[in-house]
């Protein structure tokens, strides 16, 4: 393969526009203005962020959703040129004293959904931007051919140039964009990339990739903003790149308030991950692999499209595999300063198969997620299978969740009887086929085949399913694993109630950054009553918000537990770092905090972004439930797996003799059961969060929050019911 040299490449460019900006330091977190690109008249703007926008959106997320709410109508489907793809950073992120604080948030109308779908990834994208100059970037408009946007923080320029040559998967796009506008490995370092692989021409599953130059390594790395279908919407417009530069990082890019207030926070964190980290999830050594383990232990590792929980092969892609395999040249923090450093990867793989075959590449990963969704829930147990498949999915843009419930949902079709070769274009989706499943991602990126039908997600093929093979709706319904068109994260539900309603009440679609509550119910025991799981699901969702909209990980939070945590009222919060955010929130901006102010931060956005999905046609109860493999074993063959517990279910929570009952009789019953739950659980949710019965937000709730905007009260007042 001939290698395209930077400069072949950027003297085929052409300027198309071109939008200079006075460079200005940020100020307690902002960069207080945010850059708005049309493609399609080639306006390039700036706009301002007023303090009421800060007041009432905070920042990151609230940001987007705000934005891309008023550059939209209630009409607007995700490939119309005024669907807009929003990317931001957050108040908070970009400091470099606490471990986590890089993340960078995409917001759009979903190809998946039809709905807004958040979806956050590490690497250098949101802080350079704001960085550079903006608290968000917003497009709008489709280029009439494959351009390149760059936001230069150095110069202070805004470009939108023509990009004939470039490569697009992301693995090649990435590294010659980083060498075209940095020579030397700090001018690199000072440079992000924000690109989606060949895949998002054809198909919805595909993600954005975010990348940073490691510069002991000298790769380019990336993680990714994968959920959703930002990937589709990037390369429906007809970018191939947004790339971001600013060279002068230092240690208060952020212009804040107090700096000893974040070291205090920061340094007590380090301390905990120095002491701790090893001994309890090893997130530096293992990384989130770890997770495999513990999962199939729990009966919670998702094998077989989620029929069933554990697998006596799952230790051969479990956490300890992985360790010796992940590359150990330098530190693996995705952002600077992050002593967490849980972005693992493995050098010198060599492709067996597609484009890139014999070539030995860098993979980063795999995570966990890929290892569920790829892995177990295919069966497929072979380490180097699945960084094979790792690696296809991540340069061409292909989300490893959806992609690996959507292929499991063929392989329990073709089980079935319901697909067969004629259909899948001569492919054998026996279980752990991984052959058939590489083909499908090739023949994704080729914009082909079996390939182009499933990349469109497990939605889209029960409808095709029923329509052109004669499927059976209802079954296919009870085993598709997707909540409002998006595939389900990788843990296994069926005996948590809670975390049931976690995915399907989450406004995105099922993905557990919004709640993940099944080892406080199934494991300690916590959530006994519905008003318990109410609770639970008021405010874990909202506190997860909080970290979109200040542009942090998660994972410090909950993967480092500190020791003050045994002695803690309500330890599932970890209260420690609670306080520590506070600091973190008062030393950039000034403002002192308490629990309750950014609580009430994360409610407005949260709040607005269920009525954003209203105004789209879909916030209300008949998009809140989740497929009944969700709940509880739709086949015989479930049931009998599990036949004791699901007898004492039965028995003990059901009330039900159950002498004389056959099996099909049995999974009649405890469905009945398990549904008429579930009903309880969303009218106790939407009583605590202060919606109606169709899980509208009420207009109280609405003024409460301060955000009784008039098209808000539109758009309430048309959903409402009694």
């Amino acid at each position: 393969m001939t290698v395209l040299s930077p400069a072949a490449a950027r003297e085929a460019h052409q300027l198309l526009a071109e939008f200079s900006y006075d460079l200005r330091p940020v100020e307690r977190g902002y960069a207080n203005r945010t850059l708005y690109v049309n493609l399609g008249d080639l306006t390039i703007q700036s706009k301002p962020v007023t303090e009421e926008m800060k007041r009432v959106f905070t920042g990151g997320r609230g940001f987007g959703l705000w934005l891309l709410w008023n550059g939209t109508r209630p009409e607007t489907r995700w490939n119309d040129p005024e669907n807009e793809l929003v990317i931001t950073g957050g108040v908070i992120g970009g400091i470099s004293n606490y471990p986590g604080s890089g993340k960078c948030t995409a917001v759009t109308i979903s190809p998946q959904t039809g709905v807004p779908i958040d979806s956050n990834s590490g690497g250098y994208f949101g802080p350079y931007l704001k960085f550079a100059g903006w608290d968000a970037i917003e497009i709008q408009g489709k280029a009439e051919q494959d351009v390149i946007i760059i936001v230069d923080g150095d110069l202070g320029e805004v470009r939108v140039e023509t990009a004939p040559l470039e490569p697009v998967d992301t693995h090649l796009i990435a590294r010659l964009l980083t060498d075209m506008y940095g020579d030397t490995p700090k001018e690199k370092r000072g440079i992000s990339v924000v690109s989606a692989g060949q895949a998002a021409d054809h198909v919805a599953m595909c993600g954005l990739n975010v990348s940073y130059y490691d510069p002991r390594r000298d790769e380019i790395r990336y993680k990714q903003a994968a959920r959703g279908g930002a990937g589709r919407v990037l390369r429906d417009k007809h970018i191939k790149a947004i790339v971001v530069r600013y060279s002068n990082m230092n240690a208060n890019s952020n212009g804040v308030a107090d700096m000893a207030l974040l070291q205090k926070a920061g340094q007590r964190i380090n301390r905990e991950i120095t002491q701790f980290d090893e001994s309890q999830n090893d997130m530096r050594g293992t990384g989130t692999p770890y997770l495999v383990e513990i999962m199939n232990r729990f009966d919670l590792l998702p094998t077989q499209n989620y029929r069933f929980g554990a697998h006596d092969e799952a230790h051969k892609i479990a956490g300890d595999v992985w360790k010796p395999q992940f590359d150990r040249r330098g530190p693996d923090g995705c952002w600077y300063g992050c002593t967490m450093a849980c972005a693992h990867a493995v050098n010198e793989y060599e492709l067996r198969s597609g484009p890139y075959k014999g070539q030995k590449v860098f993979v980063d990963g795999p995570e966990y997620e890929t290892l569920g969704g790829l892995g177990s829930n295919l069966n497929i147990f072979c380490p180097n299978d699945i960084l094979e498949l790792n690696f296809y999915c991540d340069t061409y843009g292909i989300d490893t969740i959806s992609a690996g419930n959507s292929i499991a949902f063929v392989m329990e079709c073709w089980e079935n009887g319901i697909l067969t070769k004629e259909h899948t274009g001569g492919l054998d989706f026996t279980w752990g086929n991984t052959d058939a499943a590489l083909e499908l991602l090739h023949q994704m990126a080729r914009g082909e085949g079996f390939g182009l039908i499933v990349g469109q997600g497990i939605r889209h093929m029960k409808a095709y399913f029923v329509e052109h093979f004669g499927a059976d709706a209802a079954f296919l319904q009870d085993i598709g694993m997707e909540v409002k068109g998006l595939e389900i994260s990788e843990y296994m539900t069926k005996e948590s109630l809670t975390q049931q309603g976690g995915y399907a009440l989450a406004s995105k679609g099922a993905q557990h950054d919004e709640a993940w509550l099944i080892f406080m119910e199934l494991v300690h025991k916590q959530l006994p009553t519905f008003e318990a799981k109410a609770e639970a699901l008021h405010y874990f969702p909202i506190w997860r918000t909080w970290f979109s909209l200040h542009g942090l990980c998660k994972l410090p939070w909950n993967d480092i537990i500190p020791e003050s945590n045994k002695t803690a009222k309500e330890p599932a919060k970890v209260p420690e770092h609670v306080e520590n955010y506070t600091w973190l929130y008062e030393g950039v901006t000034g403002v002192k905090v308490g629990i309750e102010d950014l609580m009430l931060q994360s409610e407005r956005v949260y709040t607005f972004q269920r009525i954003f999905n209203a105004r789209c046609g879909y916030g209300t109860r008949a998009y809140d439930y989740p497929p009944y493999r969700a709940m509880g074993p739709v086949t015989e063959l479930e049931y009998e797996s599990r036949q004791e517990r699901y007898d004492q279910s039965l028995i003990n929570d059901a009330g039900i003799n159950i002498d004389g009952m056959s099996t099909a009789e049995k999974v009649a019953a405890l469905r009945k059961y398990r549904e008429d739950r579930y009903e309880m659980l969303v009218d106790a949710v939407y009583k605590r969060r202060g919606w109606d019965m169709n899980g509208v937000p009420t207009l109280e709730t609405v003024k409460r929050l301060g955000i009784d905007f008039p098209e808000v009260l539109e758009v309430i007042q048309k959903h409402h019911k009694s």
